[in-house]
């Protein structure tokens, strides 16, 4: 096979390429759901699943690539760019979840997420993006959760592509989530996540205790009249001067800034392997014993990086531990992408202390 010049020719052979037709793709789906599958079936789809989410790694690295070049020609200084390859948990609990969706068309297997300084870089990156009649990839879809936010708060843009390289045909179709958000949306959606941690419970999907759900809601909603954006659904008749003041309401009930800080303690972050041709990075996230390994890799070991991301995957029930395989660059960079992995939510607690102090001044 041929793809553009050595090193894209080197690329191609370090990733995983499908081993797999779709439609074994959708039956592996099917069995991972599937009560009634027997062991040697779930076994055989989880084989599969291992194989199909691997092999969007080589899509995923072509659109950070792309994403970086876009991001230096705008002249974004302080945007971030991190990938990850979706947790296989999540992946089948959100298969059960969505009884119609396929695991063949899942869209986002591989998430890439750009977080930039403001509303106006948003707008203009993805412009970029959706002006951009060479790029060659089709657009699958496009979600404004930044003008229509979601009930429970959550706040972005999503630009989902299906891959499109007559060079590398073998990926065609595969199917990329591009997340942009500024970093005020960034540090709400990641405390949601930690907080979901904390209590073993996955707020984000809409799980878990009331309570945090609303707390969260009503502060994305205060996030929101901060960005001049629209405020969330359930809150929209709360003008700016309300929301703050039932945030703060809701904050001093459930005693949610203590608590936050309680569990935000300084892990032991134990780096296994780095260096500068690190590029992607195994995350295992150990609340019990209060520490975070990380093992890196460089971008031509890829399949082994897959490989070991699914062996942690399987001793994560087990051992009670959070992995996932990301790129960011480096620690200070992968703190900044991921803060939930090293349950780091103090962004969050200064915003929402500020906005709880402006509510004391106002009428």
């Amino acid at each position: 096979m041929k793809t553009g010049n050595k090193t894209d020719r080197i690329l191609y052979m370090a990733f995983p390429q499908p081993d797999y037709s779709k439609s074994e793709v959708k039956r592996a789906g099917f069995a991972l759901i599937n009560s009634k599958s027997t062991k040697a079936e779930r076994e055989k789809a989880l084989t599969v699943l291992t194989n199909w989410r691997a092999c969007h790694g080589y899509p995923l690295n072509t659109f950070q690539a792309t994403l970086r070049t876009r991001l230096k020609r705008l002249n974004f200084q302080k945007a971030f760019v991190a990938q990850r390859l979706k947790r296989m948990p999540t992946i089948i609990k959100k298969l059960e979840r969505f009884k119609t969706m396929k695991l063949s068309t899942m869209q986002d297997i591989g998430g890439l997420r750009a977080i930039v300084s403001s509303l106006d870089n948003v707008s203009e990156l993805e412009g970029s993006y959706l002006s951009d009649r060479r790029f060659p990839h089709e657009l699958v879809r496009s979600d404004d959760y930044i003008e229509k936010p979601k009930d429970d708060g959550y706040r972005s843009i999503h630009l989902v592509y299906k891959y499109n390289n007559k060079l590398v045909p073998a990926y065609n179709g595969l199917q990329i989530e591009l997340q942009i958000r500024t970093k005020l949306q960034h540090i709400w959606a990641t405390a949601v996540e930690t907080m979901g941690t904390y209590l073993g419970q996955s707020l984000k999907s809409g799980e878990g205790e009331t309570k945090w759900r609303d707390f969260f809601a009503l502060a994305s909603s205060a996030f929101a009249y901060i960005e001049k954006t629209p405020p969330v659904p359930k809150y929209a008749k709360l003008n700016k001067v309300e929301t703050f003041k039932a945030l703060a309401h809701i904050e001093r009930d459930i005693d949610g800034l203590n608590v936050m800080s309680g569990f935000s303690f300084a892990l032991s972050i134990i780096p296994k392997r780095s260096g500068k041709s690190s590029y992607y990075h195994l995350i295992i996230l150990d609340t019990k014993n209060k520490k975070v390994d990380i093992t890196s890799y460089a971008k031509k070991d890829i399949k082994k990086a897959s490989r070991d991301y699914t062996e942690a995957e399987k001793d994560a029930e087990v051992k009670k531990v959070e992995p996932v395989l990301v790129s960011a660059g480096d620690l200070r960079s992968l703190k900044t992408a991921y803060p939930n992995f090293f349950l780091d939510v103090g962004d969050f607690i200064g915003k929402v202390t500020s906005i709880i102090d402006k509510s004391k001044k106002m009428p």
